[in-house]
């Protein structure tokens, strides 16, 4: 069976939810209190409905409780952000996404039992400015305010040598979990495997251990 999703809030980042599911292949129920909105989604998503999400029994009466997933990307009205995400609780909704505005309203969004919350503009920020300073930095994934995940770029500093050779764990505190090589991917490298020129390295760890293994080993 499909998975299916509920997003409430067509903006720009609700939208490009929308999106990649139906692209994924998922059943998605777009919702919005635009009229606009959902006019503009009506042939995108499986179902598309203008509803307000602060009202429980409209909420009840889309059949919410029945989806899997249930997104909330709401812009700027945080209120109708918290009052939705703590009815989609009553309700019994299973897993629960929230887009917060700022570090406040993430707290808030937690304590009424918000299953994940994201920062997408800022998260993108860090993103970009990661990859504007350095090059070996591919792409990012914050998984918590302070580890992420990193593809990193193997350059000439170490290039050739094995992952024990580098000892990352003992001088970092870090982990490579995966190498990209070309259209290989080597998940769980053992310590004897080389790291070749261009081979992209899945790194996990504190933020600033990895930035420290970046500046010293990578642009040291």
């Amino acid at each position: 069976m499909k998975k299916e999703f509920a997003v409430i809030g067509l903006g720009r980042f609700g939208g490009s939810i929308v999106r990649e599911l139906m692209s994924q292949g998922a059943q998605v129920m777009a919702i919005d209190h635009s009229s606009e909105r959902v006019d503009e989604f009506a042939s995108i998503a499986t179902q598309a409905v203008i509803a307000d999400s602060t009202d429980e029994s409209v909420l009840n009466s889309l059949g919410i409780r029945n989806f899997e997933h249930v997104i909330v990307a709401i812009g700027e009205d945080i209120q109708a952000s918290i009052l939705t995400t703590i009815i989609l609780k009553e309700i019994g909704v299973q897993q629960i996404t929230v887009k917060a505005q700022n570090d406040y309203h993430e707290k808030v969004l937690r304590k009424i039992g918000a299953d994940f919350v994201v920062h997408p503009e800022r998260d993108m920020g860090i993103r970009i400015a990661n990859n504007m300073l350095s090059n070996t930095v591919l792409d990012y994934l914050e998984l918590s305010d302070e580890h992420s995940i990193m593809e990193l770029k193997a350059n000439d500093a170490i290039a050739g040598y094995s992952i024990m050779d580098l000892d990352i764990r003992a001088k970092y505190g870090i982990n490579i979990v995966g190498l990209k090589r070309g259209a290989d991917i080597i998940v769980s490298p053992q310590a004897s495997d080389k790291i070749l020129l261009g081979d992209i390295m899945l790194v996990i760890g504190a933020d600033v251990d990895i930035n420290r293994f970046v500046k010293k080993a990578l642009n040291g």
